[in-house]
């Protein structure tokens, strides 16, 4: 099904980085042992493979070069010092780049069907994770272990189209930082130079300016696990033999705009009622807990820019006092209400994020099922065109690890929040089966 055409190692421009590093916060820190971020994004591309080869290949190489000279991280890697957890003179994780470290490109060809991956019907799981590059694993160097970071993966599908696969590690950055490097990518990709992203005043802002608790870092740098991390770790993967599938539900303006009407006609009091909160519910009416997170950049005080570098992400944790009423006819209502009066009072608490962050690990080992969310509908991922035009669709395969959902932005209308869902196939048959009934009813359509 894929046949690799080059492996190579793209680096910044010499001399334009040099040796650089970048410290840890506890909101990086809380994804030291987390699983990698996959995401897929699917062009159409209508030439045979010998075009590829010889007009985007290079071009992808040159610009990605030039994109890290500014995104320095995504080059480095991780270092973590090993058999010191408790040491009160322990060096701490941090990212760290040096002359000469590079990010794996992989270009490949594959025989997939191009038409049945990128539809929204239900699919098979496995056939994506060919499309999606690994990290590499850890390796020692002198008392230190350093992992990489971030890797690509851009595969042609010969007359039909393109899939650029990425993974990250979640310590590098969150979805604000890696759309932030993938604007810059294409800006240089459509110019050839990164005149216009410099001047676009979008350089990414490296200074660790979050002031919190010291006994975060104690908390989350000392974390359970961390004393694993050595020569031998394995960074978790996505293994083809799996019985998931994947499916993508789509929810119109006007249908958000029903459930919106509808839910505010029975719970008129309630404060938070969003186009994301909204489908969150939605998804979430049969599951027992949910955990959501929220980009904290402009809520913390003071607030930082939109380009902060890294992770800056909180959860906000939503639990029913009673799971089993997610199930009943009044799941969707429900959901909407535990979730929106979450969200209202985190976003509206400015010290929220440091006041709860100490009881995170804690709520994170609770054995209650769970479901995460990944994405925002405020991030535009539909505008990521490396001059190919905008994606025909995306993925988010590492959703596939725990079974959280992804909530995205509609290529056609902003509006529109597209849904993806990965579960064991005969559930997800019967999930979509569901959530069709009852958004083709006229039960929320009522005035």
């Amino acid at each position: 099904m894929l046949n690799v055409l080059e492996k190579c190692r793209i680096s910044p421009p010499p001399a334009t980085v040099g040796d650089r590093s970048l410290p840890l916060t506890f909101l990086d820190a809380v994804w030291l042992l987390f699983f990698p971020v996959h995401q897929v994004f699917f062009y159409d591309f209508p030439h045979p493979t010998s075009y590829f080869l010889e007009t985007i290949v290079p071009k992808l190489k040159h610009s990605l070069s030039i994109t890290l000279q500014h995104f320095f991280p995504f080059a480095g890697n991780l270092v973590v010092y090993p058999n010191q957890k408790h040491l009160s003179n322990a060096k701490r994780p941090e990212i760290r780049h040096v002359e000469g470290d590079s990010v794996m490109l992989t270009f490949a060809e594959s025989s997939l069907d191009f038409d049945d991956l990128t539809g929204n019907h239900v699919r098979e799981s496995h056939k994506f994770y060919p499309l999606i590059p690994g990290l590499g694993q850890p390796s020692k160097v002198s008392n230190y272990v350093t992992i990489p970071l971030f890797t690509v993966q851009v595969t042609i599908f010969p007359n039909k189209g393109i899939a650029m696969g990425l993974t990250n590690h979640h310590c590098l950055c969150d979805a604000t930082t890696r759309f932030n490097f993938l604007n810059a990518w294409t800006s240089i990709a459509k110019h050839g130079t990164d005149e216009l992203f410099v001047a676009s005043g979008s350089l990414p802002f490296y200074e660790r300016v979050i002031k919190y608790p010291e006994s975060l870092d104690e908390i989350y740098f000392n974390q359970p696990g961390i004393e694993i991390i050595d020569e031998g770790y394995k960074l978790p993967q996505l293994v083809s033999d799996t019985d998931k599938a994947r499916a993508t539900l789509v929810l119109t303006q006007a249908h958000i705009s029903w459930l919106k009407k509808w839910l505010l006609t029975q719970l008129p009091i309630l404060e938070y009622v969003s186009s994301f909160s909204v489908a969150c519910a939605y998804v979430w009416s049969c599951i027992a807990k949910s955990r959501a997170r929220i980009d904290w950049r402009s809520r913390i005080h003071p607030p930082l820019p939109q380009t902060y570098f890294g992770n800056c992400l909180g959860p906000c944790f939503c639990t029913p006092t009673k799971s089993s009423l997610l199930a009943s006819n009044k799941g969707f209502l429900t959901a909407a209400e535990v979730f929106g009066n979450a969200l209202s009072e985190t976003i509206k608490n400015n010290d929220a994020l440091m006041k709860d962050a100490e009881t995170w690990l804690e709520r994170a080992y609770d054995p209650m099922p769970t479901i995460g969310v990944s994405g925002t509908p405020k991030i535009k991922i539909y505008d990521v065109d490396f001059e190919w035009g905008k994606p025909k669709k995306h993925e988010t395969p590492s959703i596939d690890y725990n079974g959280s959902i992804s909530v995205n932005a509609c290529k056609d209308s902003p509006a529109d929040i597209e849904i993806g869902i990965c579960l064991p196939a005969k559930q997800l048959d019967a999930c979509i089966s569901i959530s069709r009934d009852e958004l083709d009813t006229t039960f929320y359509k009522q005035d």
